[in-house]
């Protein structure tokens, strides 16, 4: 097979170049600009463009498949020539789909969660000796790369995100992989610029469950009360659907322990989900649980969903528990960077304002007798916007202190109007202090630390506030 990738340099597109090119297959592409990791990967792997550049030469009738990046516009010359030429132009998603249609398929979607559940699953499938193929959102441990496509395995982990299919294809991308089991982790508007209103948004989630195949499974968290709207509002009589909630679990000791006895999930009867369960010795302290590396509300409602996930699958929960109990979180997700006796420096991927508020809540409940330093860049379309700013109010106020960060850079990239920080501070309900310098921000919080005792720092963002050294950052403070 011989596939050509119109933008190889995307996270996804060199990503699933890489695992094409494992698969045996003969892989071309071409891109504009190429950045590390993706340049060196692709080098590596001697699959990086000689010229950067879109060449229509590099276009021929002997393609059995152009695969299309999100990158790419809808004049790009080399689409233009595929489409002259008549050739197969598949967007990334749907070539996933092609690639895993005769193989069971696990999607997990939702506004926040999507790539710690994903994770989650495919550590317990790997322990458990099950071969899997999969599409994550970030680099896990213990994994090459986040495209796995082979020719043996009978199930395929995809991590369904639901911004656009490409430019030519508006369809939400996890629309595309008709999942035989489908999890939704939570519902929480995002995206404003390809979705102007909640409703819009939340009918995305709408559409997701009437594309599970029939006699497949609907997995969703009961306790987010915009899943439980669009999985009981749907009433489709083909599917199983499974709700849950967070399982009983404590902390002690900095450990969180996931407690015994988890009762089997139940199919939707309109209770609640899953209640909180005690131990096997009918007692309610924490000793006999299963001790995680994970922690956190939202981290334990995630866990609950991979357990269904791999229910389904037939793995039995001690199993399951005893994958689990080795798991060490997904990259940049309530990411250890270091910890000293009485200081840690976590580094967190959260930026929409749930995710803000429960990553804060797990670190105030992981280290109830620490401070929390929590700074928070603005660096989405949708943070970033006027509109969804007030969203975020109250979202920081569990932090001792509560720093926000924006790059004026940032918005022109994103071509979006300037951002007063005085109107960043009140859309927080003004107990934030709001940097645009990431310099002046980095020397307030080492200042903080050097004087503190017993305090943690929390750094939250889907960037990396321009250029912090996370690393270096926590070597200097500890």
């Amino acid at each position: 097979m011989k596939v050509h990738f119109i933008a190889i340099g995307g996270s996804a597109m060199h990503n699933l170049a890489l695992a094409l090119h494992q698969k045996g297959y003969t892989v071309t592409g071409s891109d504009d600009e190429i950045f590390d990791p993706a340049r060196t990967r692709l080098k590596n792997a001697g699959l990086l463009p000689e010229k950067e550049g879109w060449y229509p030469e590099r276009i021929t009738s002997d393609l059995d498949a152009v695969v299309l990046g999100m990158h790419a516009r809808a004049d790009n010359p080399e689409l233009l020539k595929a489409q002259e030429l008549g050739l197969k132009i598949y967007s990334y998603p749907e070539y996933l789909y092609e690639q895993s249609k005769d193989k069971l398929r696990i999607v997990i979607g939702g506004s926040h969660g999507k790539t710690t559940t994903t994770a989650m699953i495919l550590h317990v499938l790997a322990h458990c000796g099950i071969e899997a193929d999969y599409m994550v959102g970030a680099q896990l441990k213990g994994f090459d790369v986040m495209v796995r496509l082979s020719h043996t395995a009978k199930v395929m982990v995809i991590e369904g995100d639901e911004y656009l299919t490409s430019p030519i294809d508006r369809r939400p991308k996890f629309h595309l992989y008709h999942p035989n089991i489908g999890i939704i982790t939570g519902i929480e508007w995002d995206h404003i610029n390809v979705f102007p209103t909640f409703d819009i948004y939340r009918e995305q989630f709408a559409k997701y469950i009437d594309l599970i195949e029939p006699q497949g499974t609907l997995i969703y968290c009961d306790e987010d009360k915009e899943v439980h709207r669009v999985a009981t509002e749907n009433h489709r009589t083909d599917i199983k659907k499974l709700p849950y909630v967070c399982p009983d679990y404590a902390v002690e000791d900095g450990i969180t322990y996931l407690r015994r006895g988890v009762p089997p999930c139940t199919p939707d009867d309109g209770t609640m989900g899953v209640p909180p369960c005690t131990l096997d010795d009918g007692t309610s302290g924490v000793h006999g649980g299963t001790p995680l590396r994970v922690f956190g509300h939202h981290n334990l409602l995630n866990l609950t969903a991979a357990r269904y996930a791999c229910r389904e699958l037939g793995i039995a929960d001690e199993k399951f528990d005893e994958a689990i109990s080795t798991f060490d979180g997904a990259s940049k997700r309530l990411e250890l960077v270091k910890k000293s006796d009485t200081c840690a420096v976590y580094k967190d991927f959260a930026h929409a304002p749930s995710k803000l508020r429960a990553t804060i809540h797990a670190m105030h409940e992981q280290y109830p007798d620490r401070k929390l330093i929590a700074c928070m860049e603005l660096h989405t379309f949708s943070s970033l916007t006027q509109e969804f700013l007030q969203q975020y109010r109250g979202t920081m106020d569990e932090a001792d202190i509560r720093y926000v960060y924006f790059s004026q850079h940032a918005l022109q990239l994103k071509k979006l109007p300037p951002l007063d920080p005085e109107e960043v501070r009140k859309a927080f309900g003004g107990n934030v202090e709001v940097f645009t310098d990431s310099k002046k921000l980095v020397e307030c919080v080492i200042a903080l630390m050097r004087n503190s005792v017993s305090t943690n720092l929390l750094m939250m963002s889907s960037g990396n506030f321009d250029g912090i050294d996370f690393a270096a950052l926590a070597n200097e403070i500890l």
